[in-house]
């Protein structure tokens, strides 16, 4: 049986939408003796809403914000300036990419800079009270021993302040435009791929400045949560790198990471490997799992996953979840557990009732004893499954760019959660 119970659901999905809505949502785990509470990223999402491709690593989304008070943001030096010159240009240049800008912003000459840092304490200001209403969010999550677990996206997206910031630390051409963008190849998620459009990282630039943007950033993201999950940690050994001029993702290529060297530097930074979840879904070969090992991290285990023809080798087959991962029913990239099953033809569910499901139990409801009763140590679920939805509340399409990140629930939905878990 699995120690810990957690949910999967992202803020934005909460009435209300903002951490005191969080607080309301903390009280329900509370009473239904949940101790995990999993989101997604709560950076500024992208045009299209998703918090995958935002503007900044490092920012706080402005939504979430319930208090005018601020908290200090010594901390935050090394990212908080630059986020906030970027925005605030941005806003000036009708939203227009940072390449798009004139040339003395768009290359940060120093007195165009001075000129724009008279203009950032509002965005500053913001930055400051995010950073207090989170942290009075984690504080209230912690003293009722709710553990927040965090998205961090390997990636960033192009039009972003860091990359504008450090444009030495990415793969650009002398425009500052990448030539290759990340994604995945054709996989279960997508038969054409996934591009993503996040610029690739120049890896040895990163080696020169000692891993400082990405020690910044994981020490962030353990100011604001407990637990990170690092998403697509397949791109620390390898990525996929994608021409611009493509149209799908199939004509990429894998391209080689940091290994071990990047995450020798996150380890000292989180200090325990129960601090971070690597996210290893996909076509994983051996040696990212070997990765994961070496760095005793916890890695993914998705029920949904684990019923095709060859179960001898899949670490999603119930029988060989191991302890050492961390087993989900779905993820935001999946169909809700209901939708999927309904998906599913009779032969697969029919050998899903007869290997696994007690009589008479419903196949939503036996899938979650399932996650309990498995060898791992922790079994989170997403919202819409303990609450029974269809596909209609799934959260994302892997490939898609419409109509995605906007399910949302209500309170008396929520309230339902005790009786599902």
């Amino acid at each position: 049986m699995g120690e810990e119970i957690g949910v999967l659901c992202h803020i934005t999905s909460l009435p209300g939408e903002n951490t005191n809505s969080g607080k309301t949502f903390i009280d329900i785990l509370t009473k239904s003796n949940v101790k995990v509470w999993q989101m997604l990223p709560i950076t500024p999402p992208n045009h299209d809403g998703s918090p995958y491709s935002s503007p900044s690593a490092f920012a706080g989304y402005s939504k979430f914000i319930t208090t005018k008070q601020k908290s200090t943001m010594e901390k935050e030096n090394y990212w908080l300036e630059d986020w906030a010159l970027f925005t605030t240009i941005k806003q000036s240049q009708n939203n227009l990419p940072w390449n798009e800008w004139p040339i003395e912003l768009r290359d940060r000459h120093p007195d165009a800079m001075n000129e724009w840092k008279k203009k950032i304490n509002p965005e500053i200001n913001i930055q400051a009270q995010f950073q207090k209403s989170w942290f009075d969010l984690k504080k209230y999550s912690n003293e009722r021993d709710i553990k927040l677990i965090g998205d961090l996206p390997i990636f960033v997206n192009h039009d972003s302040a860091d990359v504008w910031a450090h444009r030495e630390l990415f793969q650009l051409d002398s425009n500052g435009l990448p030539t290759y963008v990340a994604g995945v190849p054709p996989d279960y998620f997508s038969k054409d791929g996934q591009i993503w459009n996040t610029v690739l990282y120049n890896w040895q630039a990163h080696a020169n400045e000692n891993w400082r943007w990405w020690k910044e950033r994981v020490s962030r993201m353990l100011r604001l949560f407990d637990v990170i999950r690092i998403d697509h940690f397949r791109g620390f050994h390898s990525a996929w790198a994608i021409p611009t001029t493509n149209k799908n993702a199939h004509n990429g290529f894998w391209q080689e990471g940091p290994k071990e060297s990047i995450l020798t530097q996150i380890m000292d930074v989180a200090g325990k490997s129960e601090k971070i979840i690597a996210e290893d879904l996909g076509i994983i070969p051996p040696e990212v799992i070997e990765l994961r090992k070496k760095f005793n991290l916890k890695g993914m285990a998705v029920l949904q996953f684990g019923f095709d023809s060859n179960t001898t080798n899949n670490p999603h087959y119930p029988p060989n979840i191991k302890s050492d991962q961390v087993v989900y029913t779905g993820t935001h990239d999946n169909n809700t557990t209901q939708g999927w099953w309904n998906s599913l033809d009779s032969g697969v569910q029919n050998n899903i009732v007869s290997d696994f499901l007690n009589s008479d139990e419903e196949p939503l409801n036996g899938l979650i004893r399932i996650a309990k009763e498995s060898s791992a140590n922790m079994a989170i679920f997403p919202l819409q499954d303990l609450l029974g939805l269809g596909e209609d509340a799934r959260m994302n399409t892997p490939g898609t760019s419409s109509n995605n990140w906007k399910w949302k629930t209500n309170w008396k939905n929520i309230e339902k959660l005790s009786k599902n878990i």
